[in-house]
């Protein structure tokens, strides 16, 4: 278990170190938002396009990994939206947002610093993996249907929600910087070394203070009243999310589709296995549901350790799943 411990301790002991930063007024909630800024504005791009035009493309197309964590993560969305509307009685907009809780996970952030340790220069591709879908598929939807619940008597366009989502990825850093790196990788094209070596230095940066950013986030939210709300959507978003893909990951390959390789198996699993996205509370705020959202990102992120920590150890007695 010492060897689970060494993954996630210095993971929450960097939470740990933001939370208290903020509560002791070393810096400020509005300190991290600046600080979360510059890591999806600059660290986080940098570091995607790094591991994406470093490496032949054949490297950075994961067909498989795509196909079975897409398909695990939209199965329980659609539940889930199910689930929260009929059977407890929820409206269609605040559905959309436990359906976001339980599939969108925090890669950047969280994610990231997990799979780097675990998997090193690897955890660049999921990381840009991960991202397409969230935000070609999921993140779409998942506002597309709030909307819809928020508007009934509307009918929502195939092909406004389109150009939403274009406008919204063009405006998108990272999504910019997981093209480009595409492009550069395709073509073959190699950097000049003093720009190659700027681009690493940011990436650096966006490790550690990512989940800085995390734990001062956390300050001031709160779950009194709502536990049962954010109960359900933890349980699903670190139980049910990553039992979802790994179902994925191991029937997909019997249906004739693509499998999925090698470090990509355990990878996939571990990226549904992270907390909700950090911002998932401040998107939730555009239709006015921010309290059971940012309760459910404390409750979730704090649970996260022994959720994950128990998944790691799950991985590493079992055969073809992690190397111990």
């Amino acid at each position: 278990m010492l060897d689970i411990l060494a993954i996630t301790g210095p993971i929450y002991l960097c939470i740990a170190a933001g939370y208290a930063s903020v509560r002791w007024n070393l810096f400020s909630k509005a300190d991290m938002r600046v600080f979360g800024k510059f890591v999806i504005q600059i660290a986080l791009p940098a570091l995607l396009f790094n591991a994406l035009a470093s490496r032949p493309l054949g490297e950075v197309i994961h067909l498989g990994y795509l196909v079975a964590f897409a398909a695990g993560s939209v199965v329980l969305m659609l539940s889930a939206l199910w689930f929260a509307q009929k059977v407890q009685g929820k409206s269609l907009t605040e559905s959309a947002y436990v359906a976001m809780g339980m599939t969108c996970s925090n890669s950047g952030y969280v994610g990231y610093p997990v799979m780097l340790l675990l998997f090193g220069p690897l955890a660049g591709v999921v990381l840009a993996l991960n991202l397409l879908v969230e935000n070609l598929l999921k993140l779409p939807f998942l506002f597309a249907v709030a909307d819809a619940g928020a508007h009934p008597g509307e009918r929502v366009s195939l092909g406004h929600t389109l150009r939403q989502t274009a406008e919204r990825l063009v405006r998108n850093p990272m999504i910019v910087a997981i093209v480009a790196g595409f492009l550069v990788s395709l073509f073959g094209w190699s950097l000049p070394s003093v720009l190659a070596r700027t681009v690493t230095l940011f990436s650096a940066a966006s490790g550690g203070l990512a989940l800085f950013i995390i734990g001062g986030t956390l300050v001031g939210l709160q779950v009194k009243g709502l536990r049962r709300q954010v109960s359900l959507v933890a349980l699903g978003k670190l139980l049910l999310h990553p039992l979802s893909v790994w179902a994925a990951v191991v029937l997909l390959p019997l249906l004739g589709l693509p499998a999925v390789d090698g470090d990509l198996r355990a990878a996939a699993v571990l990226s549904a296995a992270m907390p909700m996205l950090g911002i998932y509370s401040i998107l939730a705020q555009r239709h006015g549901f921010e309290a059971f959202t940012s309760a459910a990102l404390l409750a979730t992120t704090a649970a996260s350790f022994f959720s994950l920590s128990g998944v790691l150890w799950l991985m590493r007695h079992s055969p073809g799943w992690l190397a111990a």
